[in-house]
């Protein structure tokens, strides 16, 4: 945006310099010049082709002009991801856009036609409009009161379901032309069993490839799913198919959360837990709540996945089974750790593993849950007591606790990927974990070892998360061994092997 004013700012006559926005652009050792060419790029990703921005226009934003709409925004997602914590608008001095709760606020209302038009509309425009996650200028993260506030509301008793014909009351009144509801429509039970199939092997696609190689086919198939919800069905068979709508939209959530793709991951989420609730099925909602708490914990807000967490553990406390529990309780644990308080931290990792002792073959776990196996129980409690000790300064005591979990986890991992199948992304991920620990233990060659095999399988993965997280590992091994050969080698090979910008997003 140089002289043609294409960037849509407000002049800079009578404005101060924007010190908020000044301090986060020292802080992240970009250039003026570096800057400007990431906003380009991510403006190409997301449809804004109209976008142009070059040095004169990034010196102007910190003399104090308000650029428009969607450069605040891409500006927010840009330091966020560079400091791994939310950087809201209004933490870089800018003037976020209105937002309405179609677009991207989690005050949602919550009845079943709403809800349906809501997944429709939001499924529609991804598959439509959103490249790499840009639906709308106004599509922002949720935190704090305004994200906890109203995923309380998940446990009120919903309103009775209308009869054919009827509206919710309070619902939007129909479009003009719009003939409400449709008629009956009976759907068999193989047409269920198959869609609740897909699902499956949506799961396992995303266990093994990652988030990145199926993200649109399930979106797909979740805005059809919302077509067969606009009929009238019998209330087992409406049930059924919110809860298949639920599924999905938490995958679709989960997928978009493991591409980097934030606030599209956190709409999801929010969209996910209603249709759980239209279910019936707390313990789904209670799971959907535990994957927004550990993307809170991913951005630097334990505080808020402690609040998500608890309430899942208070909505799925009846009806949730001990797998189930015992994932909370890791969770929970994770959080406490993040937050800097051991003693809740080990009362909640106890928890974990006194819970999921209690797990039997003969649980009727739903496939969503069987994700959490000893090497996941071992992982999360690893990640936390590696979070303790780093929170801690670097703690022996809290690494002595993570290193045998988190080697029994690599190994359990190891042993059910051989062959190229089996849960690839978390293999990696736990890799990347050892890894870490090793770092705070100062062994950097035993850190480039693990590394180097997380990058293996990193290769086989479309994983922005597992991405993102063995570049930071790398770098922190670099600043602070640069000199030891295995180290200097194993900086030569990410550049060369893993390149930034080169994982495939959205396909």
């Amino acid at each position: 945006m140089g002289g043609n004013g294409s960037s849509g700012g407000v002049g800079t006559a009578g404005k101060r310099p924007n010190g908020q926005l000044a301090s986060w652009f020292a802080r992240s050792g970009w250039s003026k010049g570096e800057l400007a060419r990431q906003v380009n790029r991510r403006a190409r990703r997301t449809g804004a082709h109209h976008i142009s921005t070059d040095t004169s226009r990034v010196r102007r934003w910190l003399d104090g002009e308000q650029p428009r709409e969607p450069i605040p925004r891409i500006l927010s997602e840009l330091f966020s991801e560079r400091f791994g914590c939310v950087v809201a608008v209004e933490d870089l001095g800018l003037r976020a856009a209105r937002q309405t709760a179609s677009d991207g606020g989690v005050d949602l209302p919550w009845t079943g036609p709403e809800t349906v038009a809501m997944i429709s509309e939001f499924s529609r425009s991804d598959l439509m409009l959103a490249r790499r996650g840009f639906l709308g200028t106004s599509l922002g993260m949720a935190a704090g009161p305004a994200l906890i506030e109203p995923m309380q509301r998940w446990l009120v008793p919903a309103p009775v379901a209308p009869a054919p014909g009827e509206r919710f009351p309070g619902a939007s009144p129909a479009p003009a032309g719009d003939p409400g509801p449709r008629g009956d429509h009976r759907l068999s039970d193989p047409e269920l069993e198959l869609l609740e199939q897909t699902i499956v092997m949506f799961r396992q696609w995303d266990a093994q490839c990652g988030g990145g190689l199926r993200r649109k086919a399930v979106v797909g198939q979740l805005h059809e799913v919302t077509d067969l919800l606009q009929e009238h069905h019998a209330e087992p068979v409406r049930r059924r198919l919110f809860r298949v709508t639920a599924e999905l939209a938490e995958l679709a959530g989960w997928m978009s959360y493991d591409v980097g793709l934030q606030p599209t991951a956190q709409k999801y989420f929010v969209l996910a837990l209603h249709a759980a609730k239209e279910a019936g099925d707390r313990p789904l909602g209670a799971y959907v709540l535990s994957d927004m708490g550990r993307q809170m914990i991913h951005l630097g807000r334990p505080e808020d996945a402690l609040e998500l967490v608890h309430l899942a553990q208070y909505g799925g406390r009846e009806d949730a089974t001990p797998r189930t529990q015992a994932m909370l309780h890791a969770v929970e644990a994770r959080a406490y750790a993040n937050m800097g308080r051991p003693d809740k931290c080990h009362r909640a990792v106890r928890m974990a593993e006194e819970t999921f002792a209690e797990a039997t073959e003969g649980d009727a776990d739903p496939d969503w849950i069987g994700f959490f196996s000893e090497a996941e129980l071992h992982a999360e409690n690893a990640h936390s007591y590696r979070d303790l000790a780093h929170v801690a300064g670097r703690s022996p005591a809290y690494l002595s606790l993570a290193q045998p979990a988190m080697r029994r986890a690599v190994e359990l991992f190891g042993r059910e990927c051989g062959g190229g199948r089996g849960h690839q992304r978390s293999y990696a991920l736990n890799l990347v974990g050892m890894a870490t620990v090793h770092l705070l233990q100062r062994e950097p060659e035993q850190c480039a070892e693990m590394t180097g095999r997380a990058l293996r399988v990193a290769k086989r993965l479309r994983s922005e998360r597992v991405d993102n997280r063995i570049r930071k590992t790398v770098a922190t091994a670099a600043r602070e061994f640069g000199d030891v050969a295995e180290v200097a080698e194993l900086t030569e090979r990410l550049a060369d092997e893993l390149p930034e910008g080169g994982t495939a997003l959205a396909s």
